[in-house]
């Protein structure tokens, strides 16, 4: 096979898609990235998978990343670790495992890792839930092994997802939704009631034939009774609970009137003297089921209630003298001695033993730079080794670490009622009584003429005056919210949030990851213009560098550095020199590289990286933040209706421009998580109800502490901090937007209600006259509910369109 190394072009990765920024690799007329993506399409094109490439356009994920990662994976033969992983029986013949892989995303993806069992003869069989981002594999143990499969899907560019969080969430989990199931057994049964009601609606003034009468009759009540004892029993028990607590939630009219109907029927259809309204019963109990499920609408690949263990790895390398052995982070006891490679986490408070390190906190503590440490420093839960692999002895468990100890604060338990299902219940208590009195009066009016009438007219009060379109106007109404809201990028988690978000007057923002492009820096150069030469030079130094300020510079310098380094020294803190031929280069602080570099200004915004070659001094970049495209509008519009403050870990060279949108008193910077969390948390004392948004570890007590706590993400496959709500990064310049629509939600919720008590009102004049027919009420009471929820589904759409977070 040819394969050849070409200086970059404007050319894309042909399995990943991705640009090939430093160069590119040819292979059998192919370009890669990188020699992981040429890898990748070997292995497939060896096994006969080129089918992989035919279904989508370059569908592939770069496991460019991965060098030097080999061992990674060693912690997963681990017994005690599998067992935490593995699905059933760790000692069964054919084993299985649910993996979480954020990587899937197209056909291609479910095709390939389906077909797994052609890459490794142990997979039994292998299937996609593409929803959930899950991969759920069988395999025989004697013939392949959990770290085998788990290096295999790495080297393939689905690396797993194997987080201390998500091992027990794997336990947990539990197959099928009973509520669900529900509803298509009352589905099912009202499709049939209603289909055996027919004959007699449509039979005209010479009705049905007797025996098919009673036929159709007994059919209804037996198709009634799963819905009775399965389908409404949740309904029944809420009853019964309220009232044996004497609590009249809107639970108990409903419960009545499902008693009421069914026992109505079957007394009609046991004594012969009617057909009874088996049709209704079961209509009312799936459309009010349909309602939960609706409301209760959940996005299968999101989670949000994470917290510190979801982001953990599962496993450390614990070091006993020259040996090393892999050991759930939950086991690691203080004065253990643990080896935490480049990219890897911090898993608990820790004393550092090599020489240096640097470390990334910026998930933690919201600090864009990272953080250089010497031996004998305390080192962070949270952080992210950067550059060298680093030795450190842990100093407390896991549990009881700075960032785990913040989800013991009170605003990690927090509980939130529906405000509108608050009303509804005190409006229950004075709406069952009503409906007695009227039962009981109208009884009584018909009862010196006609007892049988009284009974008839007293049931069938009970049965019309069921709420059951007053209990579907908020699900259809919020629920078709929450759909809208999600395909515009903001994912809910649940029907509630969209009520709280009605009272905000207060938005709390975090900057860094989201006023701000997490990973991006916007790059400016001021001094004497580099010749092309330097600029390789110096790009051939950075290129040496893991500090993410070098990595980011070089990706701005656009330069290809392959010249020859030698002599290379990084300095934690300060900088890098090295010799690039015969020129040393040196960049860093602007101490690192002597007086000359003593002129520039230190209080300019962003990060400055000075450069001098030979000696000689040539200038210094910028590296400033690079806000996200359309933030200043949004502000803007934003502080119109709502009190703006900004919380940032980061330092405050950004303040100046920020001044623009915030006031001066309502900026704080160098906020660690604790603080973060007291701040928000102290703002319903002063009256304000505050919406919190940020996008990561340093904001998790934030967000639990705020009314409404949203996430910003690049990725909604990946980690997010527990939260009310996730936002897609790129569509964060529309949330006066969603605000809006939220308001218009909620009113339409309050229409709908008047809407349905109109309805009980009809109802209510028919069943107080005797007139309540079976035909009347297979009529009105379907009639009722579908148009109460034809009313809130149509009219949330149109204010998605008025307000213009739909088209």
């Amino acid at each position: 096979m040819n394969i050849k190394v070409l200086p970059a072009q404007a050319k894309s990765c042909f399995h990943c898609g991705v640009d090939c920024l430093d160069r590119v690799i040819a292979s059998d007329d192919k370009c890669f990235c990188c020699n992981g993506c040429q890898t990748v399409y070997d292995i497939l094109r060896a096994n006969d998978l080129e089918d992989y490439y035919a279904l989508e356009d370059r569908p592939g994920t770069s496991p460019k990343e991965r060098a030097g990662r080999k061992g990674e994976f060693a912690y997963l033969d681990d017994a005690q670790v599998e067992r935490m992983l593995l699905d059933g029986d760790v000692q069964g013949a054919v084993q299985q495992v649910r993996l979480r892989l954020p990587q899937i995303h197209c056909a291609s993806c479910v095709w390939l890792l389906e077909s797994l069992d052609r890459l490794d003869a142990g997979v039994v069989r292998a299937e996609v839930d593409f929803m959930r981002r899950e991969l759920a594999v069988g395999f025989a143990a004697e013939r392949t092994s959990l770290r085998r499969l788990v290096e295999l899907l790495a080297s393939l560019g689905y690396e797993p997802e194997i987080t201390l969080g998500g091992a027990a969430t794997n336990k947990k989990r539990l197959g099928g939704d009973a509520l669900v199931r529900k509803v298509g057994v009352a589905g099912f049964c009202f499709g049939n009631a209603m289909l055996f009601s027919l004959p007699e609606y449509l039979a005209g003034p010479e009705g049905v034939a007797v025996e098919w009468k009673r036929f159709f009759c007994w059919a209804n009540l037996l198709l009634a009774l799963p819905v009775l004892f399965y389908s409404a029993a949740d309904y029944l028990a809420a009853g019964w609970r309220g009232l044996s607590k004497g609590i009249i939630s809107i639970e108990v009219p409903i419960a009545l009137g499902i008693v009421a109907l069914f026992g109505r029927s079957a007394y009609e259809i046991f004594a012969g003297v009617g057909s009874g309204y088996m049709d209704s019963f079961t209509g009312l109990l799936f459309f009010l089921l349909l309602g939960k499920v609706f409301q209760r609408r959940t996005f299968d690949a999101l989670s949000f209630d994470r917290d510190y263990r979801s982001y953990f790895p599962l496993a450390a390398t614990v070091r006993e003298g020259a040996a090393e052995r892999s050991v759930p982070v939950a086991e690691l006891v203080p004065g253990q001695c643990i080896f935490v490679r480049h990219g890897e986490l911090i898993p608990a408070d820790s004393r550092l033993r090599s020489p240096w390190v640097r470390i990334d906190y910026s998930y933690v503590t919201g600090e864009a730079e990272p953080v250089a440490a010497v031996r004998g420093e305390t080192l962070h839960a949270g952080g992210r080794v950067c550059g060298l692999a680093a030795e450190m002895e842990i100093s407390k468990e896991v549990s009881q670490s700075q960032l785990a100890r913040l989800w013991d604060h009170p605003a990690f338990r927090k509980k939130r009622g529906s405000e509108f299902e608050q009303r509804v219940n005190a409006f229950s208590k004075y709406f069952t009584g009503a409906v007695l009195a009227i039962a009981t009066l109208a009884a009584l009016y018909w009862a010196g003429s006609d007892a049988r009438m009284a009974v008839h007219v007293f049931t069938s009060v009970l049965i019309i005056a069921c709420p059951c379109a007053l209990a579907l106007s908020t699900p259809f109404a919020l629920g078709t919210a929450l759909g809208i809201l999600a395909r515009s990028g903001l994912f809910l988690k649940n029907a509630q949030i969209i009520e709280q978000l009605t009272h905000i007057d207060t938005i709390v923002f975090d900057k860094t990851g989201t006023l701000t492009r997490a990973r991006d820096n916007e790059i400016g150069y001021e001094g004497t213009a580099l010749a092309e030469s330097e600029r390789e030079g110096l790009a051939a130094v950075l290129r040496n560098s893991a500090h993410p300020l070098s990595r980011s510079l070089l990706q701005g310098l656009a330069a290809v550095g392959d010249g020859v380094v030698s002599d290379f020294e990084e300095v934690p803190g300060r900088g890098l020199r090295a010799r690039v031929g015969a020129a040393e280069v040196m960049a860093g602080s602007r101490e690192w590289v002597g007086e000359a570099g003593q002129g520039a200004d230190p209080r300019l915004p962003g990060a400055q990286v000075h450069v001098a070659v030979d000696g000689d001094y040539r200038g210094f970049f910028r590296l400033g933040n690079v806000y996200r495209q359309g933030i200043g509008p949004v502000l803007e519009a934003l502080g119109e209706r709502y009190r703006l403050l900004l919380l940032s870990g980061d330092n405050d060279r950004e303040r100046e421009k920020l001044s623009a949108f915030f006031a001066v008193d309502d900026m704080r910077f160098g906020q660690s998580p604790t603080d973060k969390l007291e701040f928000v948390g102290t703002l319903p004392t002063s009256g304000h109800n505050a919406l919190m948004v940020g996008d990561g570890l340093n904001d998790a007590g934030a967000l639990q502490a705020s009314a409404v706590g949203i996430a910003v993400s690049e990725n909604t496959s990946v980690f997010s901090p527990a939260c009310d709500g996730i936002l897609q990064a790129e569509h964060l310049q529309r949330l006066p937007r969603f605000l809006r629509f939220a308001t218009g939600a909620n009113r339409i919720v309050v229409a709908s209600m008047v809407l349905s008590l109109l309805y009980n009102a009809v109802g209510l004049s028919f069943a107080v006259q005797g007139a309540l027919s079976p035909l009347v009420s297979a009529i009105l009471m379907p009639l009722s509910s579908i148009s109460v929820m034809a009313f809130a589904t149509g009219a949330t759409r149109l204010a998605a369109r008025y307000t213009g977070v739909e088209r």
